[in-house]
């Protein structure tokens, strides 16, 4: 173990037994996601670097504090990426004046990506982070040194734990490692435009989801569809002449995707209350105030609104899903949906074996908990 892991784990056993609150940060960039965590700062930061790359076997093993930027620049030089797309948010606002470059690249790491459990456009097409994390490497609140999973697919009996971690934000451990499996680059990718009301958008991209078409990515906002085709030329093309549509230029393509999986399209940009619906993909069109942009066929719906969150979560119940306040929203509400009596206890359960003291981010995902 070496000497920042060491640091680490006694200042959890310290923290353990004077019961000390402490609030976990990496690159701080996803500081506004969740319920307000309070206690002494414990950074992941300075715990960086790739462990280990393999190419040829598809398996990534880094840091928590290692960059996300620098984990992708590595992969790309490989033709490979992180298929969950996981996105780079900025400690501030999103605003659209500011340079995409500028906006958190570099800041955000694998640790806060893996805690925050959130995944980009091509998540319906690639699977989520949990999906993709093959093993994890953690402190627990007690600064044991845990390994779970490992570097291949099958490698779980019992618990997958590893996968556990994924959206924890923090609560049961410390990450130090983890294993991802990685994915080739695409061969080929080509953006549509297409305009649609938000009925006719839900309808055509469920019917394309049932279909063999490369597509790795819709997005739909206020009458604008865009459908992002991914894989080999030939299939890429094949598809271009079914679809129909606009061919939108490369790089403006790329700033739009980016934008989504960044948050720094301008939907996202207002200071706004700002929902997170995941819903059934086959839903129809959530009529609630306000602006939204819909992604992952129509399983995930932002909602910019004002409507109150007894009303929101309602109506994502009512769509076969559950509503998160993602920015902005007021805290008394709670960020989370709330859970299910027999979920709460399994919830503290898991707390209770991971940090037997209740000192890891606490109240992150939800309160007293």
């Amino acid at each position: 173990m070496d000497a920042t892991i060491q640091q680490l784990a006694q200042t959890l056993r310290d923290a353990s037994a004077n019961k000390t609150p402490l609030r976990i940060v990496g690159g701080d960039t996803k500081d506004f996601y969740g319920n307000p965590c309070t206690g002494e700062t414990l950074s992941t930061r300075a715990h960086r670097g790739i462990v280990e790359y393999e190419p040829t076997e598809l398996v990534i093993t880094a840091r928590a504090g290692t960059p996300l930027a620098e984990i992708e620049a590595a992969l790309k030089d490989k033709g490979q990426m992180l298929a969950f797309e996981p996105p780079h948010f900025s400690k501030s606002p999103p605003s659209p004046l500011t340079p995409l470059p500028h906006r958190g690249e570099g800041k955000s790491t694998l640790g806060g990506c893996i805690a925050a459990g959130l995944s980009g456009p091509r998540r319906p097409y690639a699977g989520a982070v949990r999906d993709l994390v093959l093993g994890v490497r953690i402190l627990d609140g007690a600064g044991a040194d845990l390994r779970f999973g490992g570097q291949v697919m099958k490698n779980v009996a019992g618990y997958d734990v590893s996968r556990l971690m994924a959206g924890a934000m923090g609560t049961l451990g410390v990450i130090l490692e983890v294993s991802l499996k990685t994915l080739p680059l695409p061969a080929t990718e080509l953006t549509l435009h297409q305009q649609h009301n938000e009925v006719d958008a839900i309808r055509l991209m469920n019917e394309w989801a049932g279909q063999p078409l490369p597509i790795s990515a819709t997005a739909w906002c206020g009458g604008d569809l865009g459908i992002r085709l991914s894989g080999a030329a030939s299939a890429v093309e094949a598809a271009r002449k079914k679809l129909g549509g606009d061919v939108v230029d490369a790089t403006q393509a790329a700033t739009f995707w980016q934008g989504i999986r960044d948050h720094a399209d301008p939907f996202f940009a207002k200071d706004e209350t700002l929902w997170r619906l995941s819903v059934k993909s086959t839903a129809p069109a959530i009529t609630l105030p306000g602006t939204q942009l819909i992604e992952w066929n129509g399983a995930l719906r932002w909602l910019r609104t004002d409507a109150s969150a007894s009303d929101v979560r309602a109506a994502a119940q009512e769509a076969g899903g559950h509503a998160t306040l993602f920015r902005h929203g007021k805290s008394e509400d709670g960020v989370f949906h709330p859970l299910s009596p027999t979920l709460a206890a399994i919830h503290r359960r898991l707390k209770k074996t991971f940090d037997p003291a209740g000192i890891l981010n606490a109240g992150r995902l939800y309160p007293g908990m």
